[in-house]
This record gives structure tokens, C-alpha cells and sequence, in this order.
């Protein structure tokens, strides 16, 4: 186990590499949740890569968001992970009631987490190696998923 060790960040790239390291580093479990996932990059080639070899090792992924929207128009090859790993993927959409949550994170295995303090904004940072500060985020994680429903559900036949 290495030593615990945290980034802050402030840019749109960096967001989007920690994000990617995030998901390279993750072994079993990633839960992601932000409102429309626009700023995190799901339908890039190398976070489709990286997300396939999460799942092919049998990663499990749960995604949480409140408007599946921008996915369905701007996300393609997500949408085609989702048909090829539906087995291993979810997504559930939020309830009106919980549409006020403004902040945005990633957290791989309870123990890699991305942050960012405010969707609208790029600031946030980075943990690796640190149990203790994905501690938080994860029971929100888990208090989102408990109340929002299914959505993006991908069949074979794409219906």
C-alpha cells in the first residue's frame, strides 16, 4: 500500500486526468455522481478503454445523476459499454427531491476518489490511497442510490 496523497485542482484537464487515474486504479467497485456527467469525459476513447478493462477484470460501476440527457445525446460508446456491460453497470437517475445537490465526485474502490466541491465549478482535488477521505462521499453516494431510480437501461436490441 503506498503512501496516502491528495491533489487539488482547478482545470477541466486535470479534472479529467484524475478521473482517468481514478478508473486506471479502481479494481472492483466505481460510483460516480454529478448531474449530467458532462464534465467527466465517458464518451472518450480512453475513458471507454479504461472503463472496458475495469469491466472485463469484473469491475462493477454505478453511476448516479440527475439528468441522463446529455449521456444519451453526447455519449455514444457509453451507451454501447452500458449494452456490452450491462451486467456490471447501473445507472439510476435522482429524484426531484434531491436535484439541489450540487457537488460531483468519482470514488474507485473506498479508497481513489475525484471531487469537485461544485458542479459548476472546476475546483476540487484528488485522493489516492486514502480510505479516510472517500468516507464521506461514498455514505452520500449510498444515500443518492437508495433514493433514485433506474435509468439508461441498454437492452441487446438497443430498446
Amino acid at each position: 500500500m503506498s503512501e496516502p496523497r491528495t491533489i487539488a485542482f482547478d482545470t477541466r484537464l486535470d479534472c479529467e486526468a484524475h478521473f482517468h487515474a481514478c478508473i486506471e486504479a479502481a479494481q472492483s467497485t466505481l460510483a460516480v455522481f454529478d448531474p449530467d456527467v458532462a464534465v467527466f469525459p465517458l464518451g472518450s476513447t480512453s475513458i471507454d478503454t479504461a472503463l472496458r478493462a475495469f469491466l472485463a477484470r469484473g469491475g462493477r460501476l454505478r453511476l448516479a445523476l440527475h439528468d441522463p440527457s446529455h449521456v444519451e445525446r453526447h455519449y455514444p460508446r457509453f451507451l454501447r459499454l452500458l449494452r456490452d456491460y450491462g451486467h456490471l453497470c447501473e445507472c439510476r437517475q435522482t429524484p426531484r427531491s434531491l436535484r439541489q445537490l450540487t457537488d460531483s465526485f468519482c470514488i474507485g474502490d473506498d479508497r481513489y476518489i475525484v471531487r469537485r466541491f461544485h458542479s459548476d465549478h472546476m475546483r476540487g482535488e484528488a485522493s489516492f490511497d486514502d480510505p479516510a477521505a472517500c468516507e464521506l462521499s461514498q455514505h452520500r453516494f449510498e444515500a443518492i442510490w437508495q433514493e433514485s431510480y433506474l435509468a439508461l437501461q441498454m437492452s441487446r436490441t438497443g430498446l
